[in-house]
């Protein structure tokens, strides 16, 4: 992703009470200015660097096995990825366990230059940073051969480490209300890994990532044939308890893991679910919170490893914002199995011939690009068809990845069009849930022309908002960072904020950069099949970013950029692949 410009600023004083002004002061004060950018430590401190891996001593570590290109379970087709049905149910066995972790958080390759060298990962990351960790809560299964218990995924290694043994009977009554051989997969984010370069805008950065690690998460169970869905009825402190990030004894002195997410997922063919409550073919989105509690008071296995030297700066708005956004509230709440019926599917289907696994493999955020390489305009509409979430389908039944979020789409797109061949330069807006073109219409400069545009397929809510060369807008605004002009295009993504967190609560907060995060991870691999590259774009300046537009106050603020083109390699690095042989 695109390099953080840091320098400091005063830090504001007065300090809300009410979670949800504590998150709207928290984004307020993270802003980007033209004449100062949010506060960070304004140089990398390479004394305290952390260490990108985390491991817990003395926890049993599992090997997985390394899977070849071709060994089963083999790669479909990249574009069967979005067709329901396409690919059938893998079993979850030690091997597609395996190979979906690789292709969802595991290394891609290495990079070296000289005598230095670092990890390249599948799913992208603010700076490379990687504050992401990934959990399985896996029950006993056949042909698994893994006890029931806690895992937590040694990328590096390409392992898993046992954090506790839970009891098989009480596992199994834990995941007894969702489909056969189901699940838990769950995220944690280290704080400290984005706020050593980013300082106080971090917690953003972290949330982003939560949004690729599920978007590439998900993805990667496509891959398999698996069903997944965010279990966000789970309140936050439940998550903790599952996963073991409430238990200092277990972070003496080291940085402690921030419990995000919860997701299940499933092999079942379509229709599977099990009776919830006294109604059938559901799945729930979440789990029983005493049944948690019974089995974290099993084993544990472990203490997780000093990540670097000390911080330096405490970065205490950043423990602000995330207390802030915690979510206490659980609802019992559930959403029907996939039906039979097709999801929708762009009709505009290219790189049919291309591997999914190939596709993911290759993702790198690009670092330049060339200022001259263009995309066609059925490229760029079939792009922009996979964001569309289908918003107005049952959630289970939406195309992959947007299946996997229990809520109506908070993100829309406003885009600088530089080479996109077809179309004419200028500026652009899609609105990804065509109920809510109003409301964008609405907030905007009412002297915008929103113009269909020519050839464009029916399913795409996408207007010509202004005619002109938009590069050097698109530039300045990203910090004047070359690679938003040098692009066939690059687009700011705007979300629903300050009503969706009234409505919410302040624990929306988060899952707005999450839903960024996942579109993000979708732009990556479409920009990979087209044969360019996309890199996510953390620095930009959030109030001209609005102003460019005419929105006013809060009712929608810009969360993240993202920029598509054609790569500019640096030929003095070397890749190596991510694994080499090791002794099984």
């Amino acid at each position: 992703m695109a390099t953080e410009i840091p320098l400091y600023r005063e830090p504001a004083e007065t300090v809300p009470t009410d979670p949800i002004d504590r998150v709207i002061r928290y984004h307020v004060q993270t802003k980007h200015h033209f004449n100062r950018y949010a506060r960070s430590l304004g140089h990398l401190d390479w004394a305290s660097q952390p260490d990108p891996f985390r491991r817990y001593q003395g926890a049993p570590l599992t090997l997985l096995p390394l899977l070849q290109q071709d060994d089963e379970p083999a790669s479909p087709p990249y574009v069967a990825l979005y067709e329901r049905g396409a690919i059938a149910p893998q079993p979850v066995t030690l091997s597609t366990v395996s190979r979906f972790l690789e292709c969802s958080l595991a290394l891609s390759a290495w990079k070296k230059a000289g005598e230095m060298q670092w990890a390249l990962r599948v799913n992208p990351s603010s700076g490379n940073l990687h504050p992401t960790e990934g959990y399985l809560v896996l029950p006993q299964m056949e042909g698994l051969d893994l006890q029931a218990g806690l895992y937590h995924y040694a990328p590096k290694e390409h392992g898993l480490e046992l954090r506790a043994t839970f009891e098989a009977g009480q596992m199994a009554c834990l995941l007894a209300p969702f489909p056969a051989q189901s699940f838990l997969v769950g995220l944690t984010s280290i704080h400290w890994r984005e706020a050593w370069k980013y300082g106080e805008r971090a917690f953003r950065y972290c949330n982003h990532d939560v949004g690729h690690a599920i978007g590439a998460v998900r993805i990667a169970a496509a891959m398999l044939g698996w069903s997944m869905t965010l279990l966000d009825g789970v309140a936050q402190g439940t998550v903790a308890a599952l996963l073991g990030t409430d238990r200092a004894e277990d972070f003496c002195d080291v940085d402690q893991e921030h419990p995000d997410c919860l997701c299940v997922l499933w092999p079942a063919a379509s229709g599977e679910g099990r009776e919830v409550s006294g109604r059938t073919n559901e799945v729930p989105l979440f789990v029983d919170a005493a049944m948690v509690k019974n089995l974290a008071s099993g084993p544990w296995h472990g203490k997780a490893n000093k990540l670097g030297g000390e911080h330096g700066v405490q970065w205490d708005i950043i423990d602000e914002v995330a207390e802030a956004s915690w979510k206490t509230s659980c609802e019992s709440r559930a959403v029907s199995a996939p039906s039979s019926i097709a999801s929708h599917v762009s009709p505009i289907t290219h790189h049919s011939h291309q591997l999914a696994g190939a596709i993911i493999r290759q993702r790198r955020s690009a670092v330049s690009f060339d200022g001259k390489t263009s995309i066609t305009s059925a490229t760029f509409f079939q792009m922009l068809g996979r964001v569309m979430p289908a918003a107005e389908l049952p959630q289970l039944d939406r195309p992959v990845p947007w299946d996997v979020l229990p809520w109506q789409p908070a993100i829309h797109l406003l885009l600088f069009v530089h080479r996109v061949e077809g179309l004419t330069p200028g500026l652009y807006a899609l609105a990804r849930d065509r109920e809510k073109l109003p409301l964008l219409q609405q907030s905007m400069n009412e002297e915008l022309i929103w113009t269909p545009v020519p050839g464009c397929p029916d399913q795409l809510p996408l207007y010509w908002l202004l005619e002109g060369d938009a590069k050097r807008t698109a530039v300045q605004l990203s910090c004047q960072q070359d690679i938003a002009g040098d692009s066939a295009f690059s687009l700011g993504m705007l979300a629903e904020f300050e009503g969706r967190l009234r409505e919410g609560g302040a624990w929306w907060y988060p899952r707005l950069f999450w839903e960024a995060g996942l579109l993000g991870q979708v732009l990556y691999l479409e920009a990979e099949a087209a044969g360019v590259r996309g890199t996510g774009i953390g620095c930009f300046f959030d109030d001209p970013v609005h102003e460019i537009v005419g929105l006013k106050g809060r009712s929608f603020q810009s969360l993240y950029h993202f920029t598509v083109g054609g790569p500019v390699e640096d030929g003095r690095l070397m890749t190596l692949p991510p694994y080499g042989t090791r002794d099984e």
